[in-house]
């Protein structure tokens, strides 16, 4: 019969029947331009389906048949040969059984692990006191006073933080609240925000993204962070501040900054999760309403802060900001950089300047930061959902930039 309905007696694909004919285990006969299944093709064809039904790979069925095609076997020699065969192979599976429930046990385990550790009671983390002397009015740069506090183990969880001047500040929920907080996206949706986002950006765009974390984590390593105050400028939902939150020191302070209210509310969830405590500060704020004294600031994180800004602004953020950063302060910063624009693209002709690594390079220096490490990623020319000014026709690149002043 013809290989269609071969297949179909047996109720197997033509790829399937192909795909056994290509290991030799089933050699039906060519007429012209057609192959012709016989008897023994069927006889071959059970033998392949009852092996497979004990376990056994279509390599091994690929030896078995070679034995039964080439050693001539007696029948006291198949007997022996198959008794063998079955008794390796039982001994391979109950071996396979042990170590599935043995990997069964240990990812019941971990199971165990993460609901114990999603039952424990979660330790809220407010401002922590002996930040307030850190604080200052954002628009006279007086001191701040609490009012209306509640504070539990040295935390300000809720209250208000006044100014001579009139300026009153919210805590809420132990974040820092300056002005009017942006509330665009609801928890649950960025409870899922991670998984979208890898499922919908372009592995190219994600692996660029990686690597400037790698690189951003090593140079963090190579500066001594006890004591030190760090600010992070649009912290979103904590790319960064997660994959470094470890290797924080306990005495430092991570002042953690932007606009969007729902984004802090999550990350702080997150963190307050971690086995890691640390000093963070979560000032949902302007980037231009940051109230903290000026020169306060030992390393700035400028991880995407600048670039998102810079899509509507024509000020070059780390200027605007530069008074709040120490003489001989450190910038670890990741930029989105052109290499060309496309007739079409989306970014405003007044604003490219802060998309054009020689033009960031030359403001940079001109704030003083004098180059300790630069790195160009590869280029990409398509991102995802989330990163919705590509235009074709155009490529990007990320420029990561490491640098110190020395006052």
């Amino acid at each position: 019969m013809r290989i269609g309905k071969f297949g179909k007696e047996n109720n197997l694909s033509i790829d399937t029947i192909r795909h056994y004919m290509d290991l030799g285990l089933i050699v039906p006969e060519k007429k012209g331009g057609q192959y012709e299944f016989d008897e023994n093709c069927q006889k071959d064809l059970e033998l392949i389906l009852e092996f497979k039904g004990m376990g056994f790979s279509l390599n091994e069925i690929k030896t078995i048949f070679h034995y039964k095609s080439f050693g001539n076997l007696t029948d006291y020699e198949t007997e022996l040969y198959y008794q063998s065969l079955f008794l390796n192979k039982v001994e391979k599976v109950e071996q396979e059984i042990k170590d599935q429930q043995n990997i069964s046990q240990k990812l019941k385990g971990k199971i165990d692990q993460l609901a114990a550790k999603s039952l424990r009671e979660r330790d809220s983390t407010g401002i922590d006191l002996s930040v307030l002397n850190l604080l200052c009015c954002h628009k006279c740069h007086e001191p701040l006073t609490l009012l209306d506090g509640t504070i539990s183990r040295n935390q300000i969880m809720d209250g208000k933080l006044s100014c001579e001047c009139g300026e009153v500040y919210l805590i809420e929920s132990g974040i820092l609240i300056v002005g009017n907080p942006v509330r665009p996206e609801s928890e649950s949706a960025l409870a899922n925000s991670v998984h979208e986002y890898i499922q919908e950006t372009d592995t190219t765009f994600l692996e660029n993204l990686n690597i400037s974390l790698h690189v951003s984590k090593r140079k963090l390593h190579q500066i001594d962070l006890h004591k030190k105050v760090l600010l992070e400028l649009g912290t979103g939902v904590g790319f960064f501040l997660r994959n470094i939150l470890q290797e924080l020191p306990e005495d430092c302070l991570y002042i953690a900054v932007d606009h969007n209210l729902e984004r802090h509310q999550f990350l702080k969830s997150l963190l307050e999760r971690s086995d890691f405590k640390r000093k963070i500060l979560f000032i949902c704020a302007d980037f231009l309403e940051i109230p903290i004294p000026n020169q306060t600031v030992d390393i700035l994180i400028d991880s995407s802060g600048t670039s998102n800004y810079s899509f509507k602004h024509e000020a070059f953020l780390l200027r605007e900001v530069d008074h709040l950063i120490k003489r001989e302060g450190y910038l670890l910063g990741s930029y989105l950089t052109f290499k060309n624009f496309s007739p079409k693209s989306k970014i405003a002709s007044e604003y490219r300047d802060h998309f054009m690594v020689n033009k960031i390079r030359k403001k940079i220096a001109e704030l003083g930061y004098e180059t300790l490490d630069e790195r160009l990623s590869e280029p990409i020319d398509r991102g995802g959902r989330f990163e919705d000014f590509f235009v074709q026709g155009e490529e990007i690149y990320s420029y990561l930039f490491f640098g110190k002043r020395w006052g």
